[in-house]
């Protein structure tokens, strides 16, 4: 397992703030959930938050963004529309999606994308890649995968064609160690790195937590990225604090209490206590009031919305 380095650089408010509602909202959800006000599945990113958090300013307008299952936390970071993801998830009025993506399936006209199901992703961004290569010069295509996805085909084949075509295509690898309830060294030989730079593929390993200094090290990589056009890919080893969805979590107490103790937000309210606790409460009221507005709205009628009548 990574050992986090204890210490933390001191973030602005705006990127604390991100960071904390990304936590807020998804504690909340998990909370509905238990009550019965959420159907369907959710999978959060508890622990993972300061990846998009960090990698949002580094991304432009014309960026196309691909999410997948576990992808709150890639939303809020780059759009912070907490009411109309809960509005998705609860099927209520002011949805994203009109409440039939639910918590895994979003669209966004403003460049963004989610699916539930493994690899899809990397084919149809390598196509995006391309319109953007030839329509909007220096931009990109961004695609968040886990480490379970190195186990689908597709995987390999937008990267032999990314490099083949020399795409402008990111792919960020979120690698917390298990897919949904394997360990990874249980179901993958060899390395990322390896299998990486089996295609000719550019490759950055981060290992910190740093927001500051993970965006320092990663922008220039990705300005050559926006020049070259040459494929890129990023593994964070990071941790998964939650189970794979709700309460499918087959790792030891020992495990989940170390990770625990290496949580971000438990080193940074140490090491930054009242700016941590404004910044908390201001997240944790923002979200609450959010909550309590798309409670009170009409559901959604899904023969309504198929058939596009108001």
């Amino acid at each position: 397992m990574h050992e986090w380095h204890p210490t933390l650089s001191q973030l602005q408010d705006d990127d604390l703030l991100s960071l904390l509602r990304i936590r807020q909202f998804e504690l909340a959800l998990l909370e509905l959930f238990s009550q019965g006000k959420l159907h369907g599945t959710t999978h959060t990113s508890l622990g993972q938050e300061y990846i998009p958090v960090a990698l949002n300013p580094l991304f432009e307008e014309n960026d196309f963004l691909f999410s997948n299952h576990r992808g709150h936390g890639h939303y809020l970071a780059r759009y912070a529309d907490l009411t109309g993801l809960l509005a998705e998830i609860m099927g209520r009025e002011g949805a994203i999606c009109q409440g039939l993506g639910g918590s895994q399936h979003l669209y966004r006209e403003q460049q963004y994308l989610s699916t539930g199901v493994q690899g899809e992703a990397l084919p149809v961004a390598c196509g995006v890649a391309l319109h953007l290569k030839r329509a909007k010069q220096g931009a990109m295509a961004v695609v968040y995968i886990g480490d379970g996805t190195w186990g689908e085909g597709t995987t390999y084949e937008a990267l032999n064609i990314a490099r083949l075509w020399q795409l402008p295509l990111l792919v960020i690898v979120e690698n917390n160690q298990i897919a949904q309830s394997t360990p990874r060294h249980q179901q993958m030989a060899g390395t990322i790195e390896g299998r990486t730079r089996a295609f000719d593929v550019n490759f950055l390993r981060v290992v910190s937590d740093d927001i500051n200094l993970i965006r320092s090290a990663i922008a220039p990589h990705i300005q050559s990225l926006r020049t070259t056009c040459l494929p890129l890919v990023i593994e964070f080893e990071t941790y998964r604090l939650g189970p794979h969805s709700k309460g499918d979590d087959t790792r030891d107490e020992a495990t989940l209490q170390q990770l625990q103790q290496n949580d971000w937000q438990i080193r940074y309210q140490q090491q930054f206590p009242d700016q941590s606790l404004r910044c908390t409460e201001i997240a944790r009221q923002q979200v609450e009031a959010v909550i309590a507005d798309v409670e009170q709205r009409p559901l959604l009628q899904v023969a309504s919305v198929v058939e596009g009548r108001p």
